[in-house]
């Protein structure tokens, strides 16, 4: 198994590469960190003079762990209402807590939430890909997959889209804010307060709802 401090220069490297599409990791600090040693020794990465760069196996290694990071972050967050200034913190010491499987349970509790508290992408696993398992009870979901009369609480919108995200504050389906759905066809109605809104799929696709009794 790999050590944290390895698993977090690993995840850096894959975040630098693969997202922001720069070039390899200059090796400078780095130059005789242990965990760089550790790294080539499992073929996860390769070191020149200049430079450090993630390999295949390295780079499959790196995604798992960008998932199980950010999953931490949504469960944290949306399940446990850790706070912005510590969750950081929390989930890097969290993530090391997922093991392989159990990082797909909490993503299918979660309503296999498709990004961070941060808005980063959440590397979808094979449990997204699937979507079959009927055994774990989904805490959130999207108001799509919510059956009628079910209810909850509004835990987060996953919209990058600023005229969706406007029209869903304008008529308060904020997080925190108490929701019912009312029916799904020919569109989805849902209640909030004393109000009904209508609203078509793509738009009731992008609100997570933490399920209440």
């Amino acid at each position: 198994m790999l050590s944290e401090h390895a698993e977090e220069i690993l995840e850096a490297l894959w975040i630098q590469i693969e997202e922001q599409g720069k070039k390899p990791m200059d090796v400078g600090a780095f130059r005789d960190d242990p965990a760089i040693e550790e790294l080539i020794k499992l073929g996860f990465i390769r070191r020149d003079d200049a430079h450090i760069h993630l390999l295949e196996a390295g780079r499959l290694h790196a995604l798992a762990c960008v998932r199980r990071h950010r999953l931490a972050e949504r469960l944290l967050t949306d399940l446990l209402d850790i706070r912005e200034n510590v969750m950081d913190t929390v989930s890097c010491k969290f993530e090391h807590l997922l093991h392989e499987g159990l990082e797909d349970k909490v993503c299918i509790i979660l309503g296999h939430p498709k990004t961070c508290p941060h808005g980063k992408k959440i590397p979808p696993g094979k449990c997204c890909l699937e979507k079959r398992d009927k055994k774990l009870l989904k805490i959130i979901s999207s108001l799509t997959d919510l059956e009628t009369k079910e209810k909850g609480q509004i835990a987060y919108l996953e919209t990058k889209n600023a005229s969706q995200m406007q029209k869903l504050i304008s008529i308060g389906a904020i997080p925190g804010v108490p929701i019912v759905l009312v029916q799904k066809f020919p569109s989805y109605v849902f209640k909030i307060g004393h109000s009904q809104f209508a609203i078509d799929k793509e738009l009731a696709s992008s609100i997570y709802v933490r399920l209440t009794k």
